[in-house]
């Protein structure tokens, strides 16, 4: 009996040996688990960069990827640059010497056309081939894109135009006023064919010139934007100070106008 009883209490003292362990063990892994939590700073806690108009992805992707962002950012520059020149031509052409679209046109197909007329007759006295005109054909499918992507596009300035008149938002107003009157000073100065190379040019130049100095011109711009959305806030809170004084003196100016009938019994 006396082997017994110290057989199960060796039983109890394993057991409980055991038990001890497994909570030390525990204790242990959690310590360590928070330890490392601690150490590793979660997503949230990590500083947002700041990137102008609010832009998560790069510049390529943002100018649509493939060929055109290749062009717009010099990844080939032998098409940027006959690209380019091919605009600079156009604006030649058509600006300093003032050669007319329709001119063109109609001397550019009566070249074609009797070149074309020449070389097919001229080929059975030549013992040539007579020149292969291929069909051209525009396709339907490409045609209905571009429309259904320009009509998407001119709903959604639509829209903003119309949230814009209903008075709702005080700083987009300011900005597409300020905005339409740049460009109206703009094109005062020149033609809209004046202005659309000054477009295609800039889309040359500067994603190529933010995607070099990115860090630099971030930094600058997250200064400017603090700057200009505490003007913007002393501006707003002028504005909300004197609004309610005059409309109170427009309407103490209206009662004073208006004449009450006197008790003449």
């Amino acid at each position: 009996m006396a082997e017994h009883h110290e057989h199960e209490e060796s039983k109890v003292e394993s057991l409980m040996e055991k038990i001890s362990e497994k909570i030390h063990d525990h204790d242990s892994s959690s310590s360590s688990d928070s330890d490392n939590e601690k150490s590793s700073p979660s997503p949230s806690t990590k500083s947002k960069i700041f990137r102008i108009f609010g832009r998560e992805k790069p510049v390529h992707k943002v100018l649509g990827g493939g060929k055109p962002a290749d062009v717009f950012l010099w990844r080939n520059k032998k098409i940027s640059v006959s690209v380019l020149g091919v605009a600079t031509g156009i604006w030649v052409l058509f600006e300093l010497i003032e050669y007319h679209l329709l001119t063109l046109v109609c001397h550019l197909l009566i070249l074609a056309l009797a070149v074309l007329f020449l070389w097919s007759n001229a080929s059975t006295f030549i013992n040539k081939s007579p020149p292969r005109i291929p069909e051209v054909y525009i396709p339907e499918e490409p045609v209905l894109q571009f429309a259904s992507a320009l009509r998407i596009e001119i709903n959604r300035v639509f829209a903003i135009l119309r949230d814009i008149a209903s008075g709702r938002d005080l700083k987009t107003f300011l900005s597409v006023i300020a905005a339409l009157w740049v460009f109206s000073i703009i094109g005062s100065w020149c033609n809209f064919l004046t202005l659309f190379y000054i477009a295609f040019v800039l889309l040359h130049t500067v994603p190529v010139l933010y995607e070099k100095y990115e860090v630099q011109l971030d930094s600058f711009a997250e200064k400017a934007t603090i700057e200009i959305k505490k003007q913007y806030a002393v501006f707003d809170a002028k504005l909300c100070f004197i609004c309610p004084f005059k409309v109170g003196y427009v309407f103490l100016g209206t009662l004073s106008d208006v004449s009450f009938p006197t008790d003449t019994t």
